[in-house]
């Protein structure tokens, strides 16, 4: 658990003990972040329901990490569930750890089971600038949002140049890497833009329905994040349109190999069937028959025109097939 603490005075804790967590929300004016991670669950739930007194289904609902973007107004208080993103390139992957926010007029309070860039990176750069605590805690929420947006921007570029490697890839050899490739991408696509849709929404309502926490002022931070979402919602949506055409040119390619595969089997056959005749219409037989006499057909001349014959003919007809351009 990480405390920062900004006083009515100015002065910033980041090592304030949990015990003047009740004096610090006291103190009018100050400004105060509680991020909480998934090693002290046990205090963390102590301190959500005993020092902020927030209610207990919203205390459940952020220990139960089964929930997906959404907003609750609780008057003096909003509850907020948010999505982060850690993105595999090797697998094309992507993990959406639960962000839980807790935003009051002077305090902030996070709760996440995993790491999540996004509040580290707002949390020291809150640290080390001070001007950042000046704002409101509004102010900050904005900063965690619209580092998490970034993030999903950064991944979808990535996803992006991870589909072209595996559409050149196709276009070289289409194997079954290839579909594993591309239905993994599809589906971390689908995820991303079933978050991103309710995420949008979230941002939606902070930025135009009317919180008793929320300032006229705080709404314009939130639209500009919703901006940003919305061009990371129209990325995706055409990033899922480029997912289905790789799928459909992984189909094509694959028929145009079978279709080469059986245009040579075609070709071989069709090469090997005048020999099929001849040999078929002497029997490959050179011996002089008894009941009749056959000479000119058993003796030597004949025995080297046929073979001639059986050497030219599929020589002559591959030569015809390629002049037609069948080949």
């Amino acid at each position: 658990m990480r405390i920062l603490y900004r006083s009515a005075k100015g002065e910033i804790h980041s090592d304030l003990p949990a015990e003047q967590l009740p004096a610090a929300l006291q103190e009018e004016g100050g400004i105060l972040w509680v991020d909480i991670n998934g090693d002290s669950v046990d205090d963390g739930a102590r301190i959500l329901s005993d020092v902020f007194a927030f209610h207990h289904l919203a205390v459940d609902d952020t220990i139960n990490e089964v929930h997906l973007p959404k907003v609750d107004d609780w008057h003096e208080y909003l509850y907020l569930v948010l999505r982060g993103l850690e993105y595999d390139d090797g697998n094309y992957r992507a993990h959406l750890p639960e962000l839980d926010v807790f935003l009051g007029t002077h305090f902030l309070v996070t709760f996440h089971y995993d790491e999540i860039p996004a509040v580290d990176r707002v949390w020291e750069a809150s640290a080390e600038d001070e001007r950042l605590l000046e704002n409101n805690c509004a102010y900050l929420l904005y900063r965690i949002m619209d580092e998490l947006v970034g993030h999903y921007i950064t991944t979808v570029e990535a996803l992006e140049e991870a589909l072209e490697r595996v559409e050149n890839q196709i276009l070289v050899r289409p194997t079954t890497q290839s579909q594993g490739r591309i239905l993994a991408l599809k589906h971390t696509v689908l995820r991303l833009r079933r978050v991103t849709s309710l995420q949008r929404e979230v941002l939606n309502k902070l930025a135009r329905d009317p919180y008793t926490v929320l300032e006229d002022a705080d709404r314009v931070y939130f639209r500009d994040v919703y901006d940003h979402m919305i061009r990371l919602y129209e990325l995706i949506d055409g990033l899922r349109d480029l997912v289905m055409s790789a799928l459909d040119l992984y189909l094509s390619a694959l028929n145009n190999r079978m279709n080469e595969i059986m245009k040579t089997l075609t070709v071989i056959t069709t090469l090997f069937m005048p020999l099929t005749f001849v040999t078929g219409f002497f029997g490959m037989n050179f011996f002089q028959p008894v009941l009749a006499s056959l000479a000119p057909w058993t003796g030597q001349v004949a025995y080297i025109v046929t073979l001639l014959l059986m050497v030219l003919v599929p020589v002559v007809m591959f030569l015809w097939m390629r002049r037609r351009a069948w080949m």
